[in-house]
């Protein structure tokens, strides 16, 4: 069996299914490269009763050719039949499941995989589907039905928000998330990066959880390497990936690409109305895009401390897209070193900086543990005002306050005077304007810790680089 890394809740979650006495029908989504297929096949491949991909811009009929194929030979039947729509399709799929015998603890498993591209204009393959589940496929306590895909969009508008036939009958929606640090790790350990993990933050900070894109680091390089190879060089592999993912994932893909943009350039995040200002975007349309961003972890939306949620920031979350804003866009160069001639750059080390808070936002869970405070009930949020801004705010039921600061260095924080006396007006001003009462606690979350000095008791409490890949 290929080796699986992570994805332990999904995997209970699948095998929950798997060995229940009901029919199931599972969807499961995620971005492009995450995964999702991976997961599947690893885990089914030698009990799937019927699979089949769906052909990106195929026509209906090319659709409905290999999907007779596939038919054949999982029946191992020869089928010269032409499906003139999917309703003969899918009672040809039924027919041939019927002829399964059932056993006692076996599923009859389908998975069609891709979806998304199966539906092409016209087509009437969601109606098809829904008639093929309702009227056989729920009745059947031993099937379960695998759906995936990478069209965020189509996925929740035909299958998981059905308003038709399809209303209510899943019954259960898996959403696959990218890798944490501990898992891009042991990603990168089990294809040979031995790496030290100053370079694995970086390497997450350019292509975040994406095992795709992790796969495509050579081991026997750097990060630095690595980046000017994947990004830099002539014919780079992920230079063009940007509009790919995009265009997979969403309907009016451009619409999205204007706000993760809009956010992209702004480092305290956006509020709604800001976003409704920068992008010219409201109303429904604007709901529906930042629900799906979010479902897709490419945003994230957390209220600002002591307002309202109609005063909630959104910010970018997806690595990978900060990281083709600031670097891969608008940068023509023809160096193909280009990332290692500018590892000193400014606009390298601010990216760093911002990068870097974006994980430690990622990493809560980790960030309560080093603190001693998993088993405490607490609320995450940020807060801003005119000249002042806390990255992180963790509220804590027993009356304690972290205010944390995210600080990415090369070796041991060192706090000046003139940088401590900033972080105590900054913790009147958080007092004075919210009118907290808890206790508040400094919080600093680096990669090396906070250098013991004159000014260093300004600190209260500390979170290092190897805390978040716990």
């Amino acid at each position: 069996m290929r080796k699986i890394i992570g994805r332990q809740k999904e995997i209970l979650e699948l095998q929950r299914c798997y060995n229940s006495n009901r029919a199931e029908f599972v969807v499961i989504s995620g971005r492009r490269r995450i995964g999702k297929t991976y997961l599947i096949n690893t885990l089914y491949d030698s009990k799937f009763s019927f699979s089949y991909v769906g052909g990106h811009k195929l026509s209906q009929k090319m659709q409905l050719r290999k999907f007779a194929k596939a038919i054949s030979e999982y029946s191992r039947t020869e089928n010269d039949k032409e499906y003139k729509d999917w309703f003969d399709a899918f009672d040809a799929l039924q027919d041939y499941l019927k002829t399964i015998p059932v056993t006692d603890g076996k599923r009859r498993l389908i998975f069609i995989d891709e979806m998304p591209w199966i539906d092409n204009k016209k087509s009437d393959f969601v109606s098809a589907l829904e008639y093929f589940w309702n009227s056989w496929g729920a009745l059947q306590d031993d099937v379960m039905f695998i759906a995936s895909g990478s069209a965020t969009s189509w996925l929740n508008d035909k299958l998981n928000e059905n308003q038709g036939g399809l209303h209510a009958r899943i019954t259960k929606q898996i959403v696959l998330p990218p890798f944490n640090l501990k898992e891009t790790e042991q990603y990168l350990e089990y294809i040979g990066a031995n790496w030290d993990r100053y370079q694995i933050i970086q390497t997450y900070m350019a292509l975040g959880g994406v095992p795709f894109y992790l796969s495509l680091i050579n081991p026997d390089i750097s990060f630095a390497q690595n980046i000017d190879a994947l990004f830099f060089e002539h014919n780079a592999t992920l230079r063009l990936e940007f509009d790919e993912l995009y265009y997979a994932l969403f309907n009016s893909a451009d619409k999205y690409v204007t706000v993760v943009r809009a956010l992209a350039d702004k480092r305290k995040g956006l509020t709604r109305n800001e976003l409704i200002k920068l992008t010219g975007l409201q109303g429904n349309t604007l709901t529906r895009i930042l629900s799906n961003l979010e479902k897709s972890d490419f945003i994230v939306c957390y209220q600002q401390y002591g307002h309202t949620l109609r005063d909630s920031i959104y910010k970018i979350s997806d690595l990978y897209t900060l990281f083709h804003f600031k670097f891969v866009e608008k940068n023509n160069t023809k160096d193909t070193a280009w990332w290692q001639n500018n590892l000193q750059s400014a606009v390298i080390k601010s990216w760093q900086g911002f990068s870097f808070e974006l994980i430690g936002l990622l990493h809560l869970q980790q960030i309560k543990k080093a603190l001693g405070i998993s088993g405490i009930s607490t609320s995450a949020s940020g807060w801003q005002i005119k000249d002042a801004q806390i990255d992180l705010v963790i509220e804590r039921a027993d009356r304690f306050v972290n205010l944390c600061e995210m600080k990415f260095s090369v070796e041991q924080y060192e706090i000046t005077k003139e940088y401590a006396d900033k972080i105590r007006d900054r913790m009147s001003l958080f007092r004075e304007n919210t009118k907290c009462k808890m206790t508040l606690q400094n919080t600093f979350i680096t990669t090396y810790g906070v250098r013991i000095g004159k000014h260093s008791s300004i600190v209260n409490s500390q979170v290092t680089m190897d805390d978040l890949f716990d």
